[in-house]
């Protein structure tokens, strides 16, 4: 890593980002990557969102959607899922 943002803190401020936006602007990997570069600058590297993506899809906090192109989305409650 190039600096001392750790690659969790980075995913905590994606997920940030993702949760803002949903139900107004679907948010690619790029978008978040670019955000993160603009917001720390050389403390993180393009590794760094990526591993910062993979840990968000993995721990199951967000999803990749696919509708219109891929993003990276909050994942959605069914209707049925509530009783």
């Amino acid at each position: 890593m190039a600096g001392e943002i750790s690659v969790e803190q980075i995913a905590d401020d994606m997920y940030s980002m993702v949760a803002e936006s949903a139900g107004q602007k679907k948010l690619k990997a790029t978008d978040l990557t670019k955000a993160m570069i603009a917001k720390y600058g050389d403390k993180v590297t393009k590794q760094d969102a990526k591993d910062a993506i993979k840990q968000l899809i993995d721990s199951g906090r967000c999803i990749y959607g696919y509708f219109g192109g891929s993003s990276i989305e909050i994942p959605h409650t069914e209707g049925a899922a509530n009783q």
